[in-house]
């Protein structure tokens, strides 16, 4: 039996398509750049915020500048710090989910590529009486997913083989991590 769950965050606890989307938008359009309907975003998003601006950021006949891209991320950032639950909630029986893992005694944590402020800060707040055993976002000190050497990290730190792990992802980086 598996003694911890780890999931991925946005698209596996949590639906905050909207509220990414919407965060991007807003910098882009700042930024001089044009907006992208909320669902093509489902198909950018699952690399972390960097990647999702380059996704994001097309630009005729050549590549964004590394200052507009960093301009659209603090932007993006600002936005999103003020607005990331404005429409984030938990997919239906997630709760349930977790309440039923406590009851196992199955411990529980979250591993995702959004930066670890965003990641803390929306598990608290959308989770608050679920006892996650860590919330991991993206950190500077490792590679984002799919490179496994955070979630192994925690693991780790947890006192987890990974041989005790389920990890539970909704995407392709999710599987290769």
């Amino acid at each position: 039996m598996k003694k911890i769950c780890v999931f991925d965050l946005d698209g596996t606890l949590v639906n905050s398509l909207y509220d990414l989307a919407d965060a991007m938008n807003y910098a882009l359009v700042k930024n001089g750049f044009e907006p992208h309907e909320r669902e093509k975003y489902r198909f950018m998003v699952g690399n972390g915020i960097s990647t999702l601006a380059d996704r994001a950021m097309v630009i005729p006949k050549g590549m964004a500048t590394d200052e507009q891209k960093k301009q659209v991320l603090a932007d993006f950032n600002e936005y999103y710090t003020k607005h990331s639950l404005d429409k984030t909630v938990p997919y239906d029986g997630i709760t349930e989910l977790l309440t039923k893992l406590d009851e196992l005694s199955i411990k529980y944590a979250i591993m995702s590529n959004k930066p670890d402020k965003f990641t803390k800060s929306i598990a608290a707040k959308l989770f608050p009486d679920n006892k996650f055993a860590a919330a991991w976002g993206q950190r500077p000190d490792f590679e984002r997913k799919p490179c496994p050497d955070a979630l192994l990290a925690m693991l780790a730190e947890l006192g987890f083989d990974k041989s005790d792990c389920l990890y539970i992802g909704d995407s392709n980086v999710d599987v290769q991590t």
